[in-house]
């Protein structure tokens, strides 16, 4: 069994779960979101999100990071910043000593959904269906459980 972390970076909202993989089979541990302060300084906002990542890290003791690799989008501005944001997670996973693994946001759609441009509500409802969820997490929280199962199937534990 491998427990994996998965990351879905933002610069105000970053998603995570975690998952335990073993033979095809991903059981759901937890996933939520780490919620930065709007009006702090960017800076602060990133330092948030390494914080975050690093208190995940502690609790639930994953052995590998599940990235989301940044898209970019029509602006360079938020692309930079999401960059920024995915560089304090992957900074976080790798001073607690875990393998980052990065996956594009088409492959992390494929793998779950079965469809590289699926939107954010399908990815919901197959993260509810495929780990047996009593909801439906949130779009972040989603996507972030998304990236840890693309990274269980990629990697055939």
């Amino acid at each position: 069994m491998v427990r994996v972390l998965g990351i879905d970076p933002g610069s105000r909202i970053t998603g995570y779960g975690v998952i335990d993989a073993y033979r095809g089979q991903c059981t759901f541990v937890t996933c939520g979101v780490i919620k930065t302060d709007s009006g702090a300084p960017f800076s602060h906002r990133i330092n948030e999100i390494f914080d975050g990542i690093n208190q995940i890290i502690q609790v639930h003791q994953p052995v590998v990071a599940a990235v989301e690799d940044v898209f970019v989008s029509k602006n360079p501005r938020s692309a930079l910043k999401l960059g920024q944001a995915r560089g304090a997670a992957v900074v976080a996973a790798m001073q607690n000593g875990l393998a980052v693994c990065d996956y594009s946001p088409r492959l992390v759609k494929q793998s779950v959904v079965g469809y590289g441009q699926a939107e954010k509500g399908q990815i919901q409802h197959m993260m509810k269906l495929l780990l047996g969820l009593p909801k439906q997490p949130s779009s972040d929280a989603a996507d972030a459980l998304a990236v840890a199962i693309c990274h269980a199937n990629q990697a055939c534990f």
